[in-house]
């Protein structure tokens, strides 16, 4: 970690790619696949132009076994819904067995009694529960073809597993992304995660693909909103792009087939940076793609897709 923090704040002062380490935090993708439509993921519109499947417990196990050693956080989660792959709880906790701490993303359609205890025998030690409204009319309005109250009782089902196993894992968030047409029920959500016994929740800005020329899912409130409304009525992204970015030092995404993408921002890996099914991860770190890349970052991140509606990039010693 020490090696990763150091060498990012050397390249930023001197302007120069350096990189140092191995990641301290990883993303992989269980599934591309998704029981919602929400419409502004490439999963709820079925608009990936990649490869579509599942991640594999084999090949899983040999990513697992090389980056164990050094890593500290296992997300699975990148793209689609992780409890439609049915061996994610398997490795969940193989992933718990080596000391890696795990969290996952989920929309909490599928936490049965018994799928919510198998969850907390996992050793799943952080789940995120994306829950963008208190009322149906409204969280439809984004989690489209989703059922609040599933979402509700897959979350007690979640808790009340908890206790039942005497366990303080995992932690549950309550992730509210902040939208138009729910951005008046946030103090409402607050109450409802008190009221189950929900340990935090969260407010998340929205990513907006089309945002310059407006959108009816762009919050009023401008504290959680990712845009600004310009004098000419355009809109435009509220973080200037300077020309570094953490994410690139101390994490990666592999997608489930095994591609390595720089971060959760390349939806449709349309920066694929080598392939560890075969290659070592260690040699897509270090190797000519992921250099060329963070050269890029320092030289001019403005031209880089991905990056001009990012608002990650600025978030840690910026």
């Amino acid at each position: 970690m020490f090696l990763v923090v150091f060498s990012y704040l050397l390249s930023k002062s001197t302007k120069k790619s350096i990189h140092w380490g191995n990641p301290i935090s990883i993303s992989i993708e269980p599934t591309t696949a998704c029981n919602l439509r929400c419409p502004e993921c490439p999963s709820g519109l079925r608009s990936f132009t990649r490869d579509q499947g599942n991640l594999k417990s084999d090949f899983f196990d040999t990513v697992l076994t090389e980056l164990a050693p050094t890593l500290s956080y296992l997300i699975f989660y990148f793209q689609g819904e992780p409890f439609l792959n049915k061996q994610l709880l398997a490795m969940i906790q193989k992933a718990h067995e080596k000391g890696v701490y795990t969290a996952t993303s989920t929309n909490a359609h599928f936490f049965d009694p018994e799928t919510a205890e198998k969850t907390v025998k996992s050793g799943l030690d952080r789940c995120i529960i994306s829950i963008d409204g208190t009322t149906q009319d409204v969280y439809e309005q984004y989690r489209k073809e989703g059922q609040l109250q599933q979402v509700i009782e897959g979350t007690k089902n979640l808790i009340e597993a908890r206790k039942k196993l005497q366990s303080s894992t995992p932690t549950i968030i309550f992730q509210f992304l902040v939208v138009g047409p729910n951005e008046h029920q946030m103090d409402e959500v607050v109450a409802l995660a008190q009221t189950l016994g929900v340990d935090e929740v969260k407010f998340k800005t929205a990513q907006i693909y089309d945002y310059q020329h407006g959108s009816p899912l762009i919050p009023q409130n401008e504290k959680f909103s990712r845009y600004k409304k310009n004098k000419d009525g355009s809109y435009s992204i509220k973080n200037t792009l300077v020309n570094h970015c953490w994410r690139l030092w101390h994490s990666a995404v592999i997608t489930w087939d095994g591609w390595v993408v720089p971060c959760c921002f390349d939806k449709d890996a349309s920066h694929k940076l080598g392939q560890v099914k075969s290659n070592s991860f260690h040699d897509v770190w270090k190797g000519s793609n992921y250099q060329a890349f963070r050269k890029s970052i320092i030289k001019s991140r403005s031209e880089i897709d991905i990056c001009t509606n990012c608002t990650e990039g600025t978030k840690v010693w910026a």
